[in-house]
């Protein structure tokens, strides 16, 4: 499976959140609203994730191997630190997962 695109959209007073990214798999699979957020060691990323009844967050999508998950972060975080980036929005969510 490859990363066919990147689409990364920085965000403004969301406290600890610097951006939404959508990610594109081989021109035909595409997952929103994964997000890049700053911790106290850094930059990471959080899959998107769903609100439980009991208040516990559960990952909607996320990689099954460490291996992909670090390349994953990787590939991403590298965009974002290079500037590969659409422009900051206060709105806090990404319009295109409507």
């Amino acid at each position: 499976m490859q990363i066919t695109e990147l689409r990364i959209r920085k965000v403004t007073g969301e406290g600890k959140l610097r951006a939404y990214v959508t990610i594109t798999f081989d021109n035909c699979f595409v997952v929103h609203n994964v997000k890049i957020i700053e911790g106290k060691d850094g930059l990471f990323i959080a899959m998107p994730s769903k609100k439980t009844a009991t208040g516990e967050y559960k990952d909607v999508a996320h990689p099954i191997s460490p291996e992909f998950r670090s390349e994953l972060q990787n590939r991403i975080l590298d965009d974002y630190n290079n500037g590969k980036v659409i422009e900051a929005s206060s709105s806090g969510t990404d319009s295109s997962a409507e």
